[in-house]
């Protein structure tokens, strides 16, 4: 009995789409990592062929996987207009270079580590995260760059200051920076207060004003950034899904504006009828008298 593609292809899409199949990928990704993990570790030269055999059956795996995907979408345009099908598609294909002693080893070896990546791929939770990561990398460019002033001028100050009580940490304008560095991630800042107040006792207003300028304020707003771009990136995926509460205003917000457009479609209708009889010289139906007869 002769299989069409359309069959195939509705086959192909429903093993996509099944949530055993999608949990083995998941599983056999995080296999690979710990296969991956473990092959640098020092074993017998036995154990490492075994590393190598698994690391050969998981690429055939993804191999076969991707295959599917393609297969079920029905054509490459449609496979690789989606940015992440182009992401595993890559992956995998990167993931075939051979890693036996050669000049493309190191990079097969690399490459395979970035196999890993496919979890962002496949859980749709990592896809907000890393798409709201990446939206919010130009809006926090702003704040770093403000940061990054704050920075140098306290950095130059410090380095005017301090420079003869530490040359180590107050030497320049640079390592002064990567002073402050350390004192905005609190590692042992207090040391390099107390230092400073030895000479200068009222020094601690400069590092209490560049904690809280750094520390509290613009680490806020850093964190205020992602939430908002993350809370964006849910209700774009709850509408996309039609889940949670922006799906549902959605979906209110589309049946909502279909029932205006055949309100309107019948209100148009009706006026038609209405004055149709009006042409023929017919009162309306509204003023409640007969046919009009001509004088004789």
């Amino acid at each position: 009995m002769a299989v069409s593609f359309a069959d195939l292809q509705a086959r192909f899409a429903a093993l996509r789409a099944n949530k055993a199949f999608e949990t083995f990928v998941i599983v056999v990704i995080v296999f690979s990592a710990l296969v991956i993990g473990a092959s640098t570790y020092d074993f017998r030269p036995a154990v490492l062929e075994v590393f190598n055999v698994l690391d050969v059956a998981v690429t055939l795996f993804f191999l076969a996987e991707i295959l599917v995907r393609i297969l079920a979408d029905g054509s490459l345009r449609r496979f690789f207009s989606q940015g992440w099908n182009l992401f595993d598609f890559v992956i995998v294909v990167a993931s075939l270079i051979p890693v036996e002693e050669s000049q493309m080893a190191l990079l097969g070896r690399l490459l395979r580590i970035f196999r890993v990546l496919r979890l962002v791929s496949i859980v749709p939770e990592l896809r907000v995260l890393l798409n709201a990561f990446v939206t919010a990398i130009p809006r926090m460019g702003y704040v770093s760059l403000l940061m990054f002033i704050i920075f140098y001028i306290y950095a130059a100050a410090g380095s005017i200051f301090f420079n003869g009580i530490n040359e180590t940490l107050w030497g320049n304008i640079s390592i002064a920076m990567l002073t402050l560095f350390r004192v905005a991630t609190f590692e042992d800042w207090t040391d390099v207060m107390y230092e400073t107040m030895a000479v200068f006792p009222l020094s601690w207003i400069y590092y209490l004003t560049f904690i809280f300028i750094i520390a509290f304020v613009f680490l806020n707003m850093m964190i205020g950034i992602v939430l908002d771009t993350l809370q964006k990136e849910h209700e774009r995926m709850d509408v996309a899904t039609g889940q949670g509460e922006a799906g549902e205003v959605h979906w209110i917000r589309e049946h909502t504006e279909v029932i205006e457009q055949r309100l309107a479609r019948i209100e148009t209708l009706l006026q038609q009828d209405r004055s149709a009889p009006a042409e023929k010289g017919m009162p309306s139906d509204g003023d409640g008298a007969g046919p009009v007869v001509p004088d004789r």
